[in-house]
């Protein structure tokens, strides 16, 4: 599968050029922003880990190792890139044992910066945000072009699409999800099978913000919309008075899509109209992702860039600093920027 038909069309026009982002894991580098005063007691450690060229799971992995618990015992808040620098928190569950020696853990992919005590554990979501630094190298694009399109970006935000890596190496999970959807099973192992619904539910809500943004109005409430703020995940129907709600042009309130799951959209009119349209284009594997459990919820289509600012170490590099809501994805923010190209295969190394 490509790209396009992953996430969908551009909002604010052609790439001004490209580049290429992750020459080394340095040029992606994530913080995780976890808004929770830790109590410095409990059974519970919290470690905040930075980890290079390694994915999360791998580094609870070592992390229980060295610890000497089971994995169940360890967890987090959200998934981190493998190619890339992150830092982000771990709890350990140790009730009624000391501090671990978790040295055995540590090596040039990963190193503990700090560790305290909490009472309660690490919950999935918990963070509030991600902040990110990249480097775009090799950069080859109109510099002018580039400029106009950031300061557009940071005034209206991009399409809030999950980014290509949720789905595996050209759609591989989509692929799968669909596979398991018309077999009408789950896979077993735990791990896999949140893979799988996650790629099939993330998959549908592209389907619906692309159709969106190919309309125009991705970022624009209609009668009809179920809106919601940045940072919460409650929604509430859209009238002619929630349409014009001066929260909506500063990118505090928001049109919404579905992550499908139990139960019928309480979107309606035009909006319900579309999604019903491709829940009945995609009618397996919605029936799947509602035969697993998961409950219908919601997700903004419009993604506020907070803080974004840049500048050029180089003349071939563009360095973007900003921050976003936690499970959103940098890649989108990139992608209204650049064409992105592997290392060594670029068409003009040169910039413009």
């Amino acid at each position: 599968m490509t790209e396009l038909e992953l996430l969908g069309p551009r909002a604010h026009g052609e790439p001004c050029g490209q580049a290429v982002l992750k020459a080394v894991a340095e040029d992606f580098q994530v913080d995780e922003v976890l808004d929770i005063p830790l109590s410095g007691d409990g059974e519970h450690l919290w470690l905040w880990v930075e980890k290079r060229g390694l994915n999360t799971e791998e580094a609870a992995r070592r992390l229980a190792r060295a610890a000497g618990v089971s994995q169940r015992m360890i967890s987090y808040a959200g998934l981190k890139d493998r190619q890339a620098l992150t830092r982000q928190w771990f709890s350990l569950h140790l009730p009624g044992k000391a501090d671990p020696d978790l040295t055995a853990a540590e090596d040039d992919s990963l190193r503990i910066l700090q560790r305290t005590r909490h009472q309660r554990k690490l919950q999935r979501g918990a963070h509030s945000a991600n902040g990110f630094c990249l480097r775009l190298t090799q950069l080859s694009a109109d510099k002018a072009a580039l400029e106009e399109r950031l300061q557009r970006i940071a005034r209206e935000g991009v399409p809030n699409y999950f980014g290509s890596q949720r789905f595996g190496h050209d759609g591989g999970n989509v692929v799968d999800a669909r596979s398991c959807a018309e077999r009408g099973i789950l896979p077993e192992q735990r791990n896999l099978r949140s893979r799988m619904l996650s790629a099939g539910r993330s998959f549908l809500f592209n389907q619906v913000l692309a159709q969106r943004v190919a309309e125009g109005d991705w970022n624009r409430a209609r009668v009809g919309d179920l809106l919601a703020f940045t940072d919460s995940r409650s929604f509430f129907p859209a009238g002619e008075a929630e349409c014009a709600d001066p929260r909506l042009a500063i990118l505090d309130l928001h049109p919404t899509g579905p992550l499908w799951g139990k139960g019928a959209s309480p979107a309606a009119g035009r909006t319900a109209e579309q999604e019903n349209a491709i829940g009945a284009d995609e009618m397996a594997l919605c029936q799947w992702l509602g035969d697993a459990d998961l409950v219908h919820e919601r997700r903004i289509l419009r993604l506020p860039i907070q803080s974004l600012a840049w500048h050029y170490p180089g003349p071939d590099i563009l360095q973007l600093e900003f921050v976003l809501p936690a499970g959103c994805f940098a890649t989108v923010v990139v992608r209204e920027l650049v064409d992105l190209i592997p290392a060594g295969q670029m068409e003009n190394p040169c910039a413009y």
